[in-house]
């Protein structure tokens, strides 16, 4: 017989999470939490200032689920304020440090913040912060201020001991370009970002002494999921301010780092200073980004490097397949099975679609994101019925592994950074002189993909464009990885479909032989 609560009479409890750094400041207190360069912070100690930066939040008036950005370098300061916004209760908003002034602020009005903490020590981050926070008409806080290191005055008791967290709380406001040209805000819950390292954990394993390099930036999905789940498990992040072969190849072979996440070219670039072993101490590198060529993998096995193909996006809180080292090369070109709890399926306009045929790649799990912020209409049309339409194109094998036919279309990714087509075109068309332009991303074996735009002068400006006033322009008012490395200006019409759409595969066509 089955026992449901109604045969037992004992009532169901609502499952609640716990402030993970407070848990692990009584559980692991002497290990090493964050550690970033010279800098070591136990889980007590990171604990002691998570709670003194949380009270004066608190004291400032910051209320809950109110979203507080964060402008800061990778380094264990990024890391404190990540937990000290979540324990207030707030959203923290971690803001992508290569943006423009004019993106960061737009950004912040939308999130509707009122405080942007930034790094003062870094002169260009503070420069950034200080005019983005102007225009946008925020309030900006210095993240080195001595005050975050102890109660301000009339800020009461200092949060010592948080209280649960329910699952749906939101913890993070991560803004992500859409396809129209404006990003929007995709709001990740503690539940997301808990069964994401639950998940891991049952895929990876976890080990007491499990160092996870995070050389990935930290205002990215990829790089905030290894703080968190290293303080959901009670392990180390070990935090580089950027990517750095060298160093990384050192912290793999010299300083006992266990994990690794890059995207390919990294990768490319660490096998490539020399042809030496990596020790059995590396448990695995995950690989994101798009599918990994054969001859990477064959070297990384070679070498030592159990890499694990990976595929995911900001919407799911990180991972939502992964491919194990033993299939790499039986699986080439797949990302593999879907993480425990997480469900793929294919669908074509609705149905459900059979072995090995591309369509949309849907997702449904704790993982999914709770929608897009202040954006209820996105957000109806994304998640439907519990499953995330990604957008993404894609295919089931027989055996259930995933192969990621394209990613949104015509999405760029380019050293790991995403390049939306629509944003730089409408930032092209501003330029006085353009009648038409088309931006596509072209094969790269460093960056993966270089971003190049095809312009079209109006009859007025025909011998009148100028190649660097145009990436003048851009440059101010897009973040440098989205400025095209090549500019092509043509008097021949871009290709169009009968209703008009720029086909930009064409156009991607149309450069190739060049």
């Amino acid at each position: 017989m089955t026992l449901t609560p109604a045969t037992t009479g004992t009532p169901l409890l609502s499952v609640e999470l716990c402030d993970w750094v407070a848990r692990r400041a009584s559980t692991h207190a002497e290990v090493i939490a964050v550690e970033c360069g010279d800098e070591r912070l136990t889980y007590r100690a990171l604990d002691a200032r998570v709670g003194a930066a949380a009270a004066r939040l608190v004291a400032l008036g910051v209320r809950a689920g109110e979203p507080v950005g964060l402008l800061h370098a990778n380094d264990n300061g990024f890391a404190l304020f990540v937990h000290a916004i979540t324990r207030a209760g707030a959203l923290c908003a971690p803001f992508n440090a290569r943006l423009t002034v004019s993106e960061i602020a737009w950004q912040l009005r939308d999130a509707g913040a009122r405080y942007l903490i930034a790094d003062a020590a870094n002169a260009e981050h503070a420069a950034l912060a200080r005019a983005a926070a102007e225009e946008a008409g925020v309030t900006l806080l210095a993240a080195g201020d001595a005050a975050w290191r102890g109660a301000p005055p009339g800020a009461g008791v200092p949060i010592a001991e948080p209280e649960a967290v329910p699952f749906d709380r939101p913890h993070s406001l991560l803004y992500t370009s859409g396809t129209t040209g404006r990003p929007k805000g995709v709001v990740l819950t503690h539940g997301n970002f808990y069964w994401s390292a639950v998940a891991s954990a049952e895929h990876l394993g976890v080990a007491s002494d499990d160092r996870w390099l995070a050389c990935l930036p930290l205002y990215h999905v990829g790089g905030l999921s290894i703080l968190l789940r290293s303080a959901i498990y009670g392990t180390t992040a070990v935090i580089h301010e950027r990517f750095d072969e060298a160093r990384a190849v050192r912290a793999l072979r010299e300083e006992r780092v266990t994990l690794l996440s890059v995207v390919a070219n990294m990768l490319q670039r660490m096998l490539a200073l020399d042809g030496e072993a990596y020790p059995s101490t590396v448990r695995a590198v995950l690989l994101g980004g798009g599918p990994a060529p054969r001859p990477l993998l064959e070297a990384s096995a070679a070498r030592g490097l159990p890499v694990l193909q990976t595929y995911g996006l900001t919407e799911t809180a990180s991972q939502v397949a992964t491919l194990s080292p033993a299939d790499a090369l039986r699986k080439l070109g797949s990302a593999g099975l879907p993480l425990p709890g997480t469900t793929v399926r294919i669908e074509i306009e609705g149905v459900e679609a059979a072995t090995s045929e591309v369509g949309e790649i849907m997702v449904a799990g704790p993982t999914v994101c709770a929608g897009y912020l202040h954006r209820s209409d996105e957000t109806a049309r994304a998640i439907r019925g519990g499953w995330l339409h990604t957008g993404d194109l894609g295919y089931l094998d027989a055996e259930g592994y995933l192969y990621i036919a394209d990613r949104r279309d015509d999405l760029i990714i380019s050293g790991g950074e995403n390049v939306y087509p629509a944003e730089v075109e409408s930032a092209l068309l501003a330029f006085p002189g353009i009648e038409e332009c088309a931006v596509v991303g072209l094969p790269d074996e460093r960056w993966g993909a270089l971003v190049v735009a095809v312009i079209v002068p109006s009859g007025a400006g025909a011998s009148g464009i100028e190649v660097a006033a145009v990436e003048a322009h851009l440059r101010a008012r897009l973040a440098g990885y989205k400025v095209p490395r090549r500019v092509e200006v043509t008097a021949e019409p871009l290709p169009r479909t009968a209703s008009g759409k720029v086909q930009r595969h064409l156009v991607r066509e149309r450069l190739l032989p060049a």
